[in-house]
């Protein structure tokens, strides 16, 4: 039998910066994933998206020691672009910004390749003395009581923890186990994901053009290779996606290209092409004894906003927050509720939200897109609800 303070059932993105979180707060951690991650931009099997850390999740990053291995790499957002495709202007598809500058010197956040953050993590995590990472090894049993849980591994291994982290995906082994069940709501929609460069300079402005389907969305990223450079994730129903995803170079780039408005001229393939399917997943209890649900363990949301991740690492804030505050108190029943009221809310709010912009985003009859319009143009002219939209969208709380 293997003893720790935590263990973390996951080792992505969430997973691994739990374990570094907890493990700098001085927690024994023990961090488990079947599959080791792919680190390396070229490999089979890398992940091709790209994060958009927003200024909450950037501190906490920074507080679980993280942030120094990326901020040099890292691409500056300081506006967020919405092109309605739509409507034509006089200058072609009306387009709203809405400037950090309005809240503050900083930037709303700040852009990185999803394998550069699993290369930097993983080795984060190999040079603490705090935590134990582990590849190749799963969890498949939860046996809990009051006062610990007991993890069964995927090679035979037992696992005794004051509490457990679980970071495991979508399909959670944890939460199965713990009998929490989830409600999926699925869109017939599928997402590209891959890397541009371009002729024009983005500027630092992350642009999300509507038409129908699903947003086409340009974040910033270092330029690569002198050129300027974008990750872009482009949101259409399954077949459409499919059909995109199976074009040969050319052909891709001139209907991604079309697709973008060409707002920063020809887009260049830079990278392999991913595709995956798109839903929104909320469990209907982020907590059972011993256990914390976080990340997409506990949520899914359509990539829009750039809200997936920074809703995962305001889950882990939390948790370490109470953590800290009472360290005898890890994972107890009075933790893992206040833990519960912290959150669950606010994901509830999140994703009724998120699922009104990406229907909105799909609409295709031409009412539903006046309406869409409508409201997009009330929110950006009142300034107080235009301000209040960006707060959200950062990370305030839904009743600040």
């Amino acid at each position: 039998m293997i003893h720790t303070d935590i263990l973390v059932s996951g080792g992505g993105i969430a997973g691994m910066a739990a374990a570094a979180a907890f493990g700098r707060a001085g927690f024994s951690v023990i961090c488990v994933d079947p599959a080791p991650p792919v680190t390396e931009r070229e490999a089979a099997g890398a992940d091709m998206r790209s994060t958009a850390f927003l200024q909450p999740a950037q501190g906490f990053l920074a507080r679980a020691g993280l942030w120094e291995r990326l901020a040099g790499d890292a691409a500056l957002l300081r506006v967020m672009r919405i092109l309605d495709a739509g409507r034509e202007g006089a200058r072609g598809p009306v387009q709203r910004d809405f400037d950090a500058g309005e809240l503050g010197g900083l930037p709303f956040g700040w852009n990185l390749p999803n394998w550069l953050l699993r290369r930097e993590f993983a080795a984060a995590l190999k040079n603490s003395a705090s935590v134990t990472h582990e590849t190749g090894v799963g969890t498949r049993t939860l046996l809990t009581r009051e006062g610990e849980a007991t993890v069964g591994l995927s090679d035979g291994r037992f696992v005794r923890a004051r509490l457990v982290i679980a970071a495991d995906g979508r399909g959670s082994p944890m939460r199965a186990a713990a009998g929490i069940k989830a409600r999926t709501i699925r869109y017939g929609q599928r997402a590209l994901a891959f890397t541009v460069t371009h002729p024009t300079p983005h500027e630092n402005v992350s642009t999300e053009v509507h038409l129908s389907g699903g947003p086409f969305t340009l974040v910033p990223l270092p330029d690569r290779d002198g050129r300027p450079a974008s990750a872009v994730v482009w949101m259409e129903r399954g077949p459409e996606a499919e059909r995109l995803a199976a074009l040969e170079t050319t052909a891709f780039e001139a209907e991604a290209t079309a697709r973008s408005c060409e707002i920063l001229g020809p887009l260049t393939l830079a990278s392999r092409r991913s595709v995956w399917p798109i839903i929104s997943q909320v469990a209907e209890e982020i907590t059972g004894e011993r256990l914390a649900l976080v990340a997409e363990a506990a949520h899914v949301v359509p990539p829009i906003g750039a809200q997936g991740l920074n809703m995962s690492l305001a889950d882990l804030d939390t948790l370490l927050t109470l953590a800290e505050a009472r360290p005898e108190g890890l994972g107890d029943a009075a933790m893992l509720a206040a833990y519960s009221r912290a959150r669950l809310p606010d994901i509830r709010r999140r994703i009724a939200g998120i699922d009104m912009l990406n229907r909105a985003s799909m609409a295709t009859p031409e009412p539903l897109r006046a309406a869409r319009a409508f409201v997009l143009d009330r929110v950006f002219e009142i300034s107080p609800l235009r301000r209040r939209l960006m707060r959200l969208g950062l990370g305030a709380s839904g009743r600040d």
